[in-house]
C-alpha cells in the first residue's frame, strides 16, 4: 500500500496543477470576454447619452435614407438586425436598404412580409414593428446589378483596408466612398 501511495502522489499533483491551469486559462478568457462586452456597452451608452464629444453634433433628423451593408455571417443574427432596425426607426430613418451578398436577409424578411405576426420572433423579422419604416433587401442575385456591384466594391475595399491594418477603427463608408463606388461600376 505504501508503494501505491508514492506512485499516485505525483500523478495527483500533476492532475491538480493541470486542473488549476485549465481553470486559470478559462478565468482569463472569461474575464477578457466580459471586459470586451462591458467596454462595447459602455461605448454605446456614452454615444447614446452624447457624452463623447465626437458624437455630440450628429444631426440624425436630417437622415432619411440609410444603406447598410451586412456581412452574410452577421445577417444570420436576427436579434442584431432587429436592434439595428429598431435604432434606425428610433432616430427617424424612413427608408433602409439592407444589402448582403448571399441574400440571407431576404430569406429572413420574406416570412416577415408574408406573416408579420409570426410567433417565432427569433427567426423572422417583424416588419410591422418598425413604425412605417420602408425596408428593402438587396443581394448579389438581384436585378439591381449597379448597386450590388457598388456594395461589393465597398465591402472588398473595406476588407482590404482592415487586412492591411488601415482604419481598423473606422467601420463606416463616407458619401464620397459610395459615389466613387457607384461611378466605378457605372
Amino acid at each position: 500500500m505504501v508503494g501505491q501511495m508514492q506512485i499516485s502522489w505525483p500523478s495527483t499533483i500533476v492532475e491538480l496543477i493541470l486542473g488549476l491551469l485549465w481553470h486559470l486559462v478559462h478565468l482569463l478568457v472569461s474575464l477578457f470576454d466580459l471586459w470586451s462586452h462591458l467596454s462595447d456597452n459602455l461605448e454605446c451608452y456614452l454615444i447614446s447619452s452624447e457624452l463623447l464629444p465626437k458624437y455630440r453634433d450628429l444631426h440624425f433628423e436630417r437622415l432619411n435614407y440609410v444603406g447598410v451593408v451586412v456581412d452574410s455571417r452577421e445577417a444570420n443574427d436576427v436579434l442584431k438586425i432587429k436592434q439595428l432596425l429598431r435604432w434606425l426607426s428610433t432616430i427617424g430613418v424612413k427608408y433602409v436598404v439592407l444589402y448582403d451578398i448571399e441574400g440571407v436577409l431576404k430569406e429572413w424578411l420574406k416570412p416577415g412580409i408574408e406573416t408579420p405576426r409570426d410567433e417565432n420572433s427569433r427567426t423572422n423579422l417583424d416588419l410591422s414593428a418598425h413604425g412605417g419604416m420602408a425596408i428593402e433587401c438587396l443581394s448579389g442575385s438581384d436585378s439591381k446589378e449597379g448597386i450590388a456591384k457598388a456594395a461589393n466594391l465597398l465591402c472588398s475595399d473595406f476588407c482590404n483596408r482592415n487586412t492591411h491594418g488601415h482604419n481598423k477603427g473606422d467601420n463606416a463608408f463616407t458619401e464620397a466612398d459610395m459615389v466613387c463606388a457607384l461611378r466605378a461600376v457605372g
